[in-house]
Parts: structure tokens; sequence; C-alpha cells
């Protein structure tokens, strides 16, 4: 049998991972379009491990986070990739924010977190000196990760294990081959008899090179962070999250350290006309035309319409930036922020404007192509790979 996976970010090296586990005997080959793996969300993102707080019981995000979290802190145990289970604190900063507090506190025990315990300002202080609190919740089980040595490990021990990695092989096209698949990427051309994709910002694309007609399309959302000056790091101890905000469909602005060392503030959320444009202006063509053709995206904005401006007023303004993250440390000030690092996390839409708030997986007999990987995938990834694997036939 010959299997190819398409995407070398922590989702496909992972799938690739479990394939080799499920067929150890199997022709197993990857490709990515860039000279090293993991280049775009897989290492663009804050390094937070999830635990599974956020996400509806019973989807595949709450199911597949909560194993995940658990491979992914034994990987990283085993392979030595530094990570540390600091716990995080999702405050209510006023008293009309803990009502969701508790609704989320709530579904956090019924997606099965250990160790959730509701706070008072008092016992929230003892941990976050600096935070403002009207209560909050502490999340245990949460904590910080090197990404980047993830993904070096995964692609170390899929070369260790036979498995074919092709980095710089942008594929060009797709075709049918009897009842596989030929399929030519950068110099190479491979014929496989299953075919995976797992190309992120990308998969839309690639699912459609296939033959696929997907309704939903991938929309960029660019993501900005500041790092606290050293100086003033002392303002955060863990990770601090605020209740996120039923009027955008996104977590807002929180504060991370960094398995490294140091700690970021972000990322607010900004349409991306570049789906891989980490500046500011970033612009590419197709990728401009894709997003804004899409009716879905302009529904999208209409429904959001005063959190779309404010996202935009907060990426152009760092007075605002620096206004939303008082709400959770009111110590914290202009001065004492640097530019950080920028992410683009790849987000399907459908048409009426709505967002896929789960993992997507289209299926056929020879080809899975993976439609839809938010967050947490980067947490869940050897939990992903374990599910796509299950669904290649022998």
């Amino acid at each position: 049998m010959r299997i190819l996976v398409v995407g070398g970010g922590l989702v496909g090296l992972a799938t690739a991972r479990a394939l080799r586990e499920k067929f150890p005997s199997a022709h197993l080959a990857l490709v990515d379009k860039e000279p090293v793996f993991g280049a775009h969300q897989s290492t663009h993102n804050s390094g937070v491990m999830h635990s599974g707080l956020y996400y509806r019981p019973g989807s595949a995000r709450a199911r597949l986070v909560r194993r995940g979290i658990s491979m992914l802190q034994t990987y990283c145990r085993d392979r030595g990739v530094v990570y540390e289970r600091c716990g995080k604190l999702v405050v209510a900063a006023s008293e009309h924010e803990v009502p969701r507090l508790r609704a989320l506190h709530e579904r956090g025990l019924e997606n099965g977190l250990i160790g959730l315990r509701w706070m008072s300002p008092g016992e929230a202080h003892e941990i976050e000196p600096y935070v403002k609190v009207v209560a909050a919740v502490r999340v245990p089980e949460e904590g910080i990760v090197d990404y980047r040595g993830v993904v070096d490990a995964l692609a170390a021990d899929l070369t260790t294990a036979g498995v074919e990695l092709h980095a710089n092989a942008t594929v060009q096209h797709i075709a049918r081959d009897g009842a596989g698949w030929r399929v030519h990427a950068g110099a190479h051309e491979l014929a496989c008899d299953f075919l995976v994709t797992c190309a992120g910002l990308h998969s839309d694309r690639l699912a459609r090179l296939a033959g696929e007609h997907p309704r939903t399309r991938i929309i960029g959302f660019r993501g900005e962070y500041f790092v606290i000056k050293p100086e003033r790091a002392h303002l955060v101890k863990h990770l601090i999250y605020p209740v996120p905000d039923p009027s955008f469909p996104f977590l807002g602005v929180h504060f991370t350290r960094l398995a490294r060392g140091g700690v970021e503030c972000g990322p607010n959320a900004v349409l991306a006309l570049d789906r891989e444009g980490y500046r500011r202006f970033a612009f590419r063509a197709s990728d401009a035309a894709s997003a804004l053709t899409f009716p879905g995206l302009w529904r999208f904005v209409m429904r959001y319409a005063g959190t779309t401006y404010y996202e935009l007023r907060r990426s152009l303004s760092k007075d605002v930036f620096v206004q939303s993250l008082q709400r959770l440390v009111p110590d914290i000030t202009a001065d004492d922020l640097a530019p950080g690092p920028v992410g683009v996390r790849a987000q399907a839409m459908r048409p009426d404007g709505t967002l896929v708030d789960d993992f997507d997986f289209l299926e056929r007999a020879n080809a899975l192509h993976v439609l839809n990987a938010p967050s947490p995938a980067a947490t869940a990834c050897l939990a992903i790979g374990e599910e796509i694997a299950a669904r290649v036939p022998a």
C-alpha cells in the first residue's frame, strides 16, 4: 500500500506518524511546500497546550483535545521537548462576566477537565497578584510547549521510521491514476493508493486540486502579539485569559508565558489578505480575491460589524491594544511592550458567514481531506493523527 500525506505541519506530521504505526510495511511519503516543516500555524501560535475548556461537549474538538493533551505531554517528556504544565487563570474582570464564567466552568466539568477550581479575588491574587479579577477559574491541566521542538521531533521520528519526507515540494497537480492518485509536488512525481491532505491555510485549495468542491472557504485571520519587556515580565506568572466575548468567535487577547522564556500578549484577529502574510499590510492578489469574492466573508463582517471595526482599530493603535490588556492587568503600559510575532489562523467559513467550529474531514474511498483544523489542533495533533489513520482502510 502506498500512502501520501500532503502538509508538513503538526497535523500532517502526526498523521504520518500514526499511519506508520498502523501500516508498518506501507510505502509512506509526506510532502510540504516549505523548506522546513511546520513553517506556518504550527509554529506561529501562542505555544499553549489547551485542555478543552471552551469546546462544545461532544464535539470532535472537545474529545480529541482531551486525549491529545495527554499524548502531547507524554511525547514531549519522552522526546525531551520543552513543556510545562503551568496552569491557566480565566478571569471575569467585571460582574457582568461572572455568569459566562460560571457557564464556562460547567462546560469544562462536562468535558472532563480535572482539577478545575472556582476562585475568589483573593485566591486568584495568590496566583496572579497583578490581575484585575471579580472571579476566576483555575485550569491546572493547561500548559506551554515549544511547538517547534515538537515539529522537529516528529520529523526526526518519521525519518527514522522510514517515511519519505520531501520539503520544498509544492503540489502543482493531483490526478486520478486508476484507483489511486498521481501527485506532482515540486521536482517529485508520486503515486499513491490513498491520499491525505492536511494543508492548513491552503486546505480548501488542495481539496479542489483533488477534484472536490468544498462549500467552505479558508479565510485567514492575522493575529498580532506584543511581548512584555523582561523587566516587567513579573506582571504575569502563568497564563491569563479573559472570559470569551460572545459577540466575537475568538478567545480575545490574553497573556501567555512562553516555554523558552518571556511573556506574550495578544492576539487580535483581523482579516489577512495574504494567507501567509506576517506583516501588517501583507497582500497577495490570489488570497485577497479568494476572501473578498466570498459572500460568506461579507455576511460575517455584517454580523460582527462592531467587533470587526474594533479589531482593526486595535491592530492599528498600540494604545487601543494596551487598553484591552489593561482590563486584565491594569499595571501594564505601552512602555512595557515590544513588538512580538504574528500568526495567521486558517478558519473555514460557510457561505452564510458562519464559522465551522469543529474539525472537518472530507472522506472518500481513496482520500481524506482535512478541511478545517482550528485551535486546539496543535495540542490535539497526535490524537487527530490517530483519528485520521483510523479512517484509512487497510
